[in-house]
């Protein structure tokens, strides 16, 4: 471990870095947090866009352009310093040097009093995909939005990776959903929830909660804040078991587990959450090969099983919810 100057991550998995000259690299060891396993890291050809502008090594991909724009407060990309490492304040709520002299809600951002579509880029920035509109700079090819800070508009800086419809790829399932973690805001932003300005803090709150993903409330629960039986906003049933057709209490009778189902990978087998929160059909899953969460919860179960049972719920479209 005597090579090991810098690590990121805790929750599922943690990597190591080897600082050499003014740069760090990844080791090719991470361990999984959930498992309590080592596993090999080496990001292969032809999956992340930027694996084609470095060499395969690890030692040749520098976390300076590829890592370290969002696990660090105002990266500089000439002299390679940061205000500190890790989502300080600043990453945020921006510069805080006036507002630290003499506080004022006037020097400062705070994302609460933003539009919707700004405070959504306030984590958007780093929980997505995509490349930035300028790209090489200094000669190097960044993976994160080099020159954006929460007083600027993301869309300047930043473009969401492409999908083709119908294409399986690295990062996309066939209908655009993620395939893999830090698609969040990939997801999100083809949502019903985003169109009508739900914002991230809707249902995260960033400085931290004793909640699973520092929800404002617990998972079964957090739903609630806005839905409800027979609200505006749906679900359109009575009680809540109507619309899922799932006991109360149950794993099935939370929204998360049919609307936001864990099928982006982040390591091995370890998933997290969808966020584009429609469901997913099992018809889905025999044209695209994206999992629903019907069999990925009944895993003894088919999809025409799935299928079939679904055109027995009175209260909802069988062709919407089957594909029949």
């Amino acid at each position: 471990m005597s090579d090991v100057a810098f690590t990121y991550g805790s929750k599922w998995k943690q990597r190591y870095f080897k600082k050499v000259g003014d740069d760090y690299f990844p080791l090719p060891a991470q361990w999984d947090v959930t498992n309590k396993v080592w596993r090999a890291y080496n990001v292969k050809p032809g999956t992340d866009w930027w694996t084609a502008h470095y060499g395969t090594d690890n030692m040749q991909r520098p976390t300076g352009p590829l890592c370290d724009g969002c696990h660090s407060v105002n990266y500089k990309v000439q002299t390679k310093a940061v205000t500190e490492w890790n989502v300080g304040c600043e990453k945020c709520h921006g510069p805080g040097l006036s507002h630290t002299r003499k506080p004022s809600r006037a020097n400062i951002v705070n994302p609460a009093r933003l539009s919707s579509i700004r405070a959504n880029d306030t984590c958007i920035q780093c929980h997505s995909q995509g490349t930035p509109l300028t790209n090489p700079f200094a000669g190097k090819h960044f993976d994160w939005p080099v020159g954006y800070d929460v007083t600027k508009n993301l869309g300047d800086f930043w473009e969401l990776e492409e999908h083709k419809a119908g294409e399986t790829t690295f990062t996309h399932f066939a209908d655009g959903t993620g395939h893999k973690n830090r698609m969040q805001g990939n997801d999100f932003v083809q949502s019903t929830m985003y169109t009508h300005g739900v914002t991230c803090s809707s249902c995260h709150d960033p400085h931290g909660s004793p909640n699973r993903a520092d929800l404002v409330k617990p998972e079964a629960t957090v739903c609630f804040t806005c839905h409800g039986p027979n609200s505006p906003n749906g679900p359109h049933a009575a009680t809540l078991e109507q619309h899922s057709h799932h006991q109360s209490g149950s794993t099935g009778n939370e929204c998360v587990n049919c609307h936001m189902p864990k099928i982006e990978q982040t390591l091995a087998n370890v998933n997290v959450r969808s966020h584009t929160f429609k469901f997913i059909p099992p018809a889905a899953t025999d044209q695209f090969k994206i999992p629903n969460p019907c069999t990925t919860c009944h895993t003894d179960k088919t999809t025409a099983w799935a299928k079939e049972e679904l055109k027995k719920w009175p209260n909802v479209s069988p062709w919407r919810v089957a594909g029949k």
